[in-house]
């Protein structure tokens, strides 16, 4: 099955320009991609640009078969244990709000406008980062300039989503630590704070009702 270009993003330029180029490069890859091509642009299906409110950046798809679900970060709900990083943010919502998922499935942020992108959206099977030279990031540059036309949250761990800061900060709120992978998650020589007491999902809902607008519910039904 062909991944579907979403309807909401389709007039990007990205889609016209470089898509067809990596739709080619993928169907050429020997390797399994993950995650399955309907779920390639999943962040996006689930998350028109009139409805995010908050942007958390991901570097690339989990690269083990069965977790990768198109949304940066989430995994399907029945995934034990859950990837590292995911435990981490776990980790940090519990301490910051007293409260976390019950799974890896973040599925009900994307609908409540946290657009959970990946800077590249395919990996081969066992290999992480094995796509980054596809030229994704055109797309995430692209779909960050959209949504910053109006002031939203973005939520930038690591040194990847650094590179994605965008350009005019003024309006937004934008939130920089290191990201929730074990290596980084309590780095305190990084150029950004630890992840780990970065209390990020608590000062994004401070930021929106100051606003006037609703909280996100980081930890679901």
């Amino acid at each position: 099955m062909t991944a579907r270009v979403p309807a909401a993003w389709a007039h990007l330029p990205f889609f016209a320009q470089q898509w067809p180029r990596i739709e080619t490069d993928l169907r050429a890859e020997i390797r399994p991609v993950l995650p399955p091509e309907p779920r390639r642009f999943a962040a996006l299906d689930l998350t028109r640009p009139d409805e995010v409110r908050a942007v958390i950046l991901g570097q690339d798809p989990y690269p083990t078969p069965g977790h990768a679900n198109g949304l940066a970060f989430s995994v399907e709900p029945d995934i034990a244990p859950l990837p590292k990083s995911l435990a981490n943010i776990f980790r940090e919502m519990h301490s910051d709000l007293g409260t976390a998922p019950r799974n890896g499935d973040l599925r009900h942020l994307a609908r409540q406008g946290v657009l959970l992108l990946n800077t590249v959206l395919s990996v081969p099977a066992g290999c992480a980062r094995g796509h980054v030279g596809l030229g994704w990031q055109r797309l995430a540059s692209e779909v960050l300039a959209e949504v910053a036309a109006r002031p939203i949250a973005f939520l930038l761990w690591g040194r990847d989503a650094w590179a994605m800061a965008p350009a005019d900060p003024s309006g937004h709120l934008v939130l920089y630590s290191t990201h929730p992978s074990p290596l980084g998650a309590a780095n305190t020589r990084a150029r950004h704070p630890p992840f780990l007491g970065s209390r990020p999902f608590s000062a994004v809902n401070l930021w929106l009702a100051g606003r006037n607008r609703p909280p996100i519910d980081w930890a679901g039904p």
